[in-house]
């Protein structure tokens, strides 16, 4: 037990604490001791008034005592709708230190990203990706850091903290392994629900040690306490009775003794029997009574402080209650005087942080929980009014809007609908989401009803997929929607769709919104996006004749809008996808470009079209022997997303893309290296995601072409690839890397039903490409000792449709297949002519493979050296083996 201490608030907190501040002792100490020591984090926890503050100004003493640099910040129960509140809060002390071209500098490419969610820079032209400014806010607070060493991040309430802060610090606190950095961070059990606490469980799991619960105090800290407070004379029966009213809690023991020296009460067993009544004028109705005995002005000014929250101004207050200048002075001195108000510790004041605060949360909830009803959503209305009339913007008045009583408000619908613009641009999704849900409530009149509901089905596009149906189809069935907005919501409904796993009825809601329009733009263009839908179904072909009717409507297009050029897009990945004419597909996806370029308004970030769209061009192109411009589109993609800070879903498919197409040349470690940060992104968003399949199911296929089969083995378990498949196509194709998955660990049967399937699935939709789906070769291998007849079979038919779609790679695949099942000089021309085709073609695993096994076959030790340098160069070890293990036969 600390046995001594002075009498403030502070030290009553921190008795019996000798081991969380020893613990906080060694975490400071280790930072200071080296700049390149890895970061810490603390966690402690409790219930209301056990100490959490103390110890955390405890902590900042301890640390500047050792000359690090802390940054402070709270949450608060009425803030938690501010995004990026307490992260704004943690960071002022260096951002007002910086000037605009500092800040630039130190933020570099992150400075547009997380700028305006840090309130430094103006918001860009569109909707900011959530996940990539949480990532720019990491990158920010890491260059920061490094400037400040040793820095100490202190974060009180982190309970009430803002969602988009959260996730923030659940992220940065993934990456203190290498950064130099302590974070300390109080909160109360059982206060957050939903992401919040997600996000919170995920903090305390990065702690540098387990999680503390702070308890109560005993009953000898509390006599300890209560005589180095109210003097040594303190009898035992009365210290026994102060730990009895007060349940051993801190904060309510050093008020219910300050009460105790205000009246002048003898600490004595006589007098112990009012110690009751005296704690509850300290808390609840007993705090709210007191607060009464002040008088009216003194009450009104205290709510006016409850109803801001933060920033309370002696003038804001005076403005938002009513009063005079005067009068609010001499109101705030009575507040401070009865310990319901106080000035502000200087260690840590923050620009705009006002004059005052409320001396323990408690207090705050207890005056705003006091406010009548029906005053407390006028006064919040009022603060609304104040904020907007600042030029502080809609955004910072929207949770005061969010509590003003529905009223059939036309201007507060539209002030709604600004601040969710306003969040949106600065990556806050979710607070978007409350003032258009808010707006609702008012409820908004009939012409702009469905508007509303339309921007917010488009806040929760991807992060609310099931709600977001709801919500824009009701926009659909009301009037007030139309035209391009109309066509845009029909889209963005069945994006919805898709993302929830109901490919059917995005389809068919697109196809019954094209019926509505004329011939057209708008019908053109919604006939595309059905072309696209159900290019990218996995199962059987979801319109009959599809195809034909594609190909009959892309004969037409010249590309002269992007409409057309959508639809020869669509063209060539249905013709890619079906094993049709190479050399037409490139062709088509030749067209669909503008001086062999991305046309305007078809862009990476551009939203009108989607990012399927140009996955598929990319994937036409890489799939027909086009790896140059493939490689050229998803590195684009890679570099676009990146620099916009988009790090969610579209850098996860930009970097899964980008790693089939160094797949596909055979530069296999490249490839690993960028599936492998996909699949890490792809986890971020969510498993069983489309994205989610690609990025598993490239990783599986290049660990197994670099020989790595037990690792492309866990892989698959790790991260559930296995049946049952999505409904949209994934590529590479995920029962052929399946099946070849199953045979390479050694169950034959498995391998060889899953091939199969993917024959079935085939010829459900009407044919495929040998080198996308590869199931024939590989079923022909698999079978060429069990049922030698069927694998020639196989083996001829994929030659054959090789040949209709006229790749290099795909005819040399087939001719591999083809010597495989021969022997002696058969084997030897066809594994010669497979050599010659997959040289000139761009994929160097393949020719590597051929080379290999033409020289097995030929005896020829040049061509297995020949072999043994390009598996090298591709990353391929199995491969690299197999080669030096002819080599060594023949040399032996």
């Amino acid at each position: 037990m600390t046995e001594v201490g002075p009498t403030a608030a502070a030290s009553g907190s921190l008795w019996e604490r000798d081991h969380e501040v020893a613990a906080v002792t060694r975490a400071v100490d280790t930072l200071c001791a080296d700049r390149s020591s890895s970061g810490g984090l603390l966690m402690f926890r409790g219930e209301a008034g056990l100490g959490k503050t103390a110890l955390l100004a405890q902590t900042r003493r301890i640390a500047e005592e050792r000359g690090c640099t802390v940054w402070s910040a709270r949450g608060g129960e009425t803030l938690r709708s501010v995004p990026f509140n307490v992260v704004r809060q943690l960071l002022q002390p260096a951002l007002v230190s910086l000037l605009p071209e500092e800040a630039r500098e130190y933020l570099g490419d992150w400075y547009d990203i997380a700028g305006p969610a840090l309130g430094i820079a103006d918001p860009g032209g569109r909707q900011a990706d959530p996940q990539g400014v949480c990532d720019g806010l990491v990158a920010a607070v890491r260059r920061l850091a490094r400037r400040e060493w040793p820095l100490v991040l202190l974060i009180d309430d982190a309970h009430w903290a803002d969602q988009e802060t959260l996730q923030w610090l659940a992220a940065f606190a993934e990456r203190l392994h290498d950064l130099s950095v302590l974070v300390v961070v109080a909160r109360r059990p059982g206060e957050a629900g939903g992401e919040s606490a997600r996000h919170l469980d995920a903090v305390a799991a990065a702690a540098s040690r387990p999680e503390t619960t702070l308890s109560a105090l005993t009953p000898d800290a509390t006599a300890g306490l209560t005589r180095a407070t109210v003097g040594e004379h303190a009898d035992a029966p009365f210290c026994r009775e102060v730990w009895a009213v007060t349940g051993g809690n801190p904060y309510e023991t050093v008020e219910l003794l300050a009460k105790v020296q205000d009246s002048e009460l003898e600490p004595t067993e006589p007098s112990a029997g009012e110690l009751r009544a005296l704690n509850r004028s300290a808390r609840g109705g007993g705090l709210v009574a007191r607060l009464e005995g002040l008088g009216i002005d003194a009450t009104r000014f205290a709510w006016a402080a409850a109803i801001l929250g933060t920033g309370i101004s002696v003038d804001l207050v005076a403005q938002l209650a009513t009063m005079g200048h005067d009068d609010a002075v001499r109101c705030a001195e009575l507040l401070r005087s009865a310990r319901i108000l106080t000035v502000p510790d200087p260690a840590n004041t923050r620009p705009g942080g006002g004059d005052l605060e409320f001396v323990h949360p408690l207090i705050a909830t207890a005056v705003y929980n006091s406010i009548p009803d029906a005053l407390r959503t006028a006064m919040h209305g009022i603060a609304a009014q104040i904020v907007t009339d600042s030029g502080l913007g809609a955004a910072a008045a929207s949770r005061h809007l969010l509590q003003v009583h529905p009223d059939d408000d036309a201007e507060l619908v539209g002030q709604l609908r600004e601040a969710a613009r306003e969040h949106l641009a600065v990556g806050a999704p979710e607070a978007a989401r409350r003032c258009l849900e808010r707006a609702l409530e008012e409820p908004p009149r009939p012409e702009v009803h469905a508007r509303v509901l339309y921007e917010l089905g488009c806040a929760g596009l991807l992060t609310a997929p099931a709600t977001t149906i709801g919500h824009l189809g009701a926009a659909l069935a009301m009037p007030g929607l139309d035209g391009p907005a109309r066509v845009d919501a029909v889209f963005r409904l069945s994006q919805a769709l898709l993302h929830n796993d109901q490919l059917e009825q995005a389809v068919r809601t697109v196809e019954a919104e094209a019926a509505r329009h004329e011939e057209g733009p708008a019908r053109m263009r919604l006939r595309a996006v059905q072309y696209m839908w159900e290019g990218i179904y996995a199962g059987e072909s979801a319109t009959p004749g599809r195809s034909q009717r594609l190909a009959e409507l892309a004969r037409t297009c010249t590309g002269r809008d992007n409409s057309e050029r959508a639809l020869l897009i669509l063209r060539a990945f249905d013709a890619m996808t079906h094993g049709e004419s190479a050399e037409e597909v490139v062709e088509l996806c030749d067209r669909a470009l503008v001086n062999g370029r991305l046309a305007p308004g078809l862009g990476w970030t551009d939203t009108q079209w989607g990012v399927e769209l140009l996955m598929m061009l990319g994937s036409s192109y890489a799939y027909a022997d086009r790896l140059d411009r493939a490689e050229n589109l998803f590195a684009e993609a890679l570099r676009t997303y990146t620099t916009a800070g988009w790090s969610g879903g579209h850098l996860a498919l930009a970097n899964a893309f980008l790693g089939l197409a160094f797949r596909r040349q055979g530069r296999l470690k490249d490839a690993e290296t960028v599936l492998r940060e996909s699949l890490r992104l792809a986890e971020r968003v969510g498993r069983g995601l489309p994205l989610y399949w690609s990025a598993t199911c490239g990783l599986v296929d290049t660990l197994l072409a670099r020989g790595h089969v037990e690792e492309a083995w866990t892989t698959a378990e790790t991260y559930g690839f296995a049946p049952p498949y999505p409904s949209t196509i994934v590529l590479p194709d995920t029962r052929s890397v399946r099946g070849r998955l199953l045979l390479a660990v050694g169950r034959t049967e498995d391998g060889v039903n899953e091939l199969e399937a993917a024959e079935k699935a085939a010829a459900a939709r009407g044919g495929h490409n040998p080198v996308l789906a590869p199931w024939t070769v590989d079923l022909a291998l698999a079978l060429a000792t069990e049922d030698p007849a069927r694998a020639g079979r196989l083996a001829a038919d994929a030659r054959r449709q090789a040949e209709r779609f006229g790749t290099d790679t795909a005819i040399g695949e087939a001719l591999r297949c083809a010597a495989a099942l021969e022997t002696g000089q058969r084997k030897v021309r066809l594994a010669a002519q497979a050599v010659t085709y997959l040289e000139a073609s761009p994929c160097q695993y393949e020719h590597a493979a051929a080379r290999i096994e033409y020289g097995l076959a030929a005896r020829s030790t040049s061509e297995l050296n020949r072999g043994l340098t390009l598996a090298r160069s591709c990353g391929a070890d199995g491969l690299a083996m197999q080669a030096r293990q002819g080599l060594a036969e023949l040399e032996g």
